[in-house]
């Protein structure tokens, strides 16, 4: 199910297997709202204790063997504990990584799993002519991230880095202090001695990030670093040590092209007329008035359902419910200071380029899209800014 900013399940996104849940029995489920109660979804970061989030690269692959094998259980009237399918589906997918099966297979066609290796590139090596210091901490054993970064950067690609840290255990990384750094010679042996500095062209692993701040002396805002998943790359580097960083969010590229489509555009203008229309006539009470009215809130709701599979036909946008941010955008906004599709988006920037925050109407300030309506206008300003980001 998709959940919003505030805790609410959007209604139609509720799934068991491969079927709809309906909307009486979502909100039966949670006591005669849809929403879900504070302490199943908040811990120190928002992440809570009974309630899974899919954010990262082996969620779609995850969601859809749990939602398969509970089809297929409940299509063949099959018992089974969800608690034993969870950690069973769960643990394959753990396995997969773990043991090394994905290494595997992504090794066996580089051209098809590995992406933008040209712009990787690019963006690297224009940092560093520009002077600055590149550190990569990875959980991926060094000769994958070898044969990966060859393919991508080509045969010198440590030359790029100041430090290189392989099989580094995040998020643990970021917050248990007991474990050393360890040289890795050419061969992937360990070495015994003790690290007192990290040096360019060597191979570290493990360790951990208190002993990377003592020993690189990189601390605050003036390091930017990229990860993929909000709580086990970001939370901990933005709450604790302040440093800036940058979300990577593949899914980002195709909803934009999709919000500058034709049809995107038009739906969520009158969308928002409509919403508007329906705000400042709702005081008419006169009979021909409320059928007006009726007939409006009709077709608003088809648009948004329109909308939302434009997106996708059962969960729509992953920034947006209807018209809220969802719980992930949340927590993304939270843990990042810039969200891309992928690093290469930084070519259309300038090195020394300042990213201002967006300025966003609150609840008081009177959204200038009504202003506009007013006037006549029907032109949305924030759709053509977001025309030439990627």
């Amino acid at each position: 199910m998709k959940i919003d900013a505030f805790h609410y399940v959007q209604l139609g996104t509720a799934y068991r297997g491969l079927q709809p849940v309906p909307d009486e029995e979502v909100i039966d489920l949670y006591g005669g709202t849809q929403h879900i109660p504070l302490y199943q979804m908040s811990g120190f970061y928002g992440k809570g204790p009974s309630i899974k989030q899919f954010m990262d690269i082996f969620s779609l692959p995850e969601m859809a063997l749990l939602s398969c094998v509970v089809d297929h259980f409940l299509g063949h009237g099959l018992e089974f504990d969800q608690a034993h399918l969870y950690k069973d589906v769960t643990d394959a997918i753990r396995d997969v990584h773990v043991k090394g099966l994905m290494y595997q297979w992504i090794e066996r066609d580089m051209e098809k799993y590995i992406l933008r290796g040209d712009e990787t590139f690019a963006v690297l090596s224009r940092l560093v002519s520009h002077g600055k210091q590149l550190f990569l901490i990875t959980n991926s054993p060094f000769s994958f991230v070898d044969k990966g970064m060859r393919h991508m950067v080509g045969p010198d690609w440590r030359q790029l880095f100041d430090v290189v840290i392989v099989q580094a255990d995040k998020p643990s990384f970021f917050t248990d202090r007991r474990k050393p750094f360890r040289k890795l010679d050419e061969k992937g042996s360990l070495h015994w001695d003790r690290i007192t500095r990290l040096e360019k062209g060597k191979i570290y692993r493990q360790g951990n990030l208190f002993d990377f701040l003592r020993l690189t002396e990189w601390r605050g805002p003036r390091v930017l670093y990229f990860g993929d998943h909000l709580y086990s790359d970001l939370a901990d580097l933005m709450l604790r040590h302040g440093w800036r960083t940058g979300a990577i969010i593949p899914e980002l590229e195709r909803e934009i092209r999709i919000i500058n489509t034709e049809q995107y555009m038009h739906s969520l203008t009158w969308q928002q007329a409509l919403t508007g229309l329906l705000e400042r006539m709702q005081t008419y009470q006169d009979a021909e008035s409320q059928q007006v009215l009726a007939a409006w809130m009709k077709e608003r709701q088809e648009l948004r359902y329109i909308t939302k599979a434009l997106f996708n036909a059962q969960f729509g946008s992953i920034f947006r419910t209807f018209h809220n941010p969802t719980y992930f955008s949340r927590r993304l906004v939270r843990f990042s200071d810039l969200y891309m599709a992928s690093l290469s988006c930084l070519l259309n920037y300038r090195v020394d380029f300042t990213f201002y925050p967006r300025r966003t109407p609150l609840q008081h300030e009177a959204p200038l899209w009504m202003d506009q309506l007013c006037t006549g206008c029907m032109k949305t300003p924030f759709l053509g800014d977001m025309a030439h980001i990627r």
